[in-house]
């Protein structure tokens, strides 16, 4: 049973994402299942992340343990030939494909954002967003 907080919480974000949301709504269903479905995705996102958390929380003995390796040398290195590796592969690719990638992962913009930004539609920027990941991921595992 959902706890007072949870549901006000809830109301909170959908509320918030409605109104964010609002200029990518097309019409072309109806308003109520619009917001049916945002309201839907909350619910799914704030459970899915309580799963996360409390299978993080079971590993804390196992992260303190990764924690204290990561400034270990060797990690470092390690961390840093990766980082080039990225950096290599995206130089490869295409300018549309790194500015998405870049857009999302390092600024952390969401992709209705993208979309906006790049005056792209929702679906657009998604199917963009894939496709830049799956050239990258191709031309990562190549190096």
């Amino acid at each position: 049973m959902p706890r007072t907080e949870d549901i006000e919480a809830f109301t909170n974000d959908i509320f918030l994402e409605v109104i964010d949301s609002l200029p990518l709504f097309q019409e072309k269903c109806s308003l109520l299942s619009w917001l049916y479905k945002i309201a839907h995705n909350k619910i799914v996102d704030f459970y899915r992340k309580k799963k996360i958390k409390s299978v993080l929380l079971s590993q804390i003995p196992f992260l303190e343990v990764v924690a204290h390796e990561v400034y270990e040398p060797e990690f470092q290195y390690e961390k840093n030939k990766i980082r080039d590796k990225i950096e290599q592969t995206l130089r490869e690719m295409s300018h549309t494909y790194r500015r998405i990638l870049r857009l999302h992962y390092e600024e952390q913009k969401p992709v209705k954002q993208i979309a906006l930004e790049l005056d792209l539609s929702y679906k657009a920027a998604e199917s963009l967003l894939f496709r830049a990941r799956q050239q990258f991921k191709k031309a990562y595992e190549k190096r």
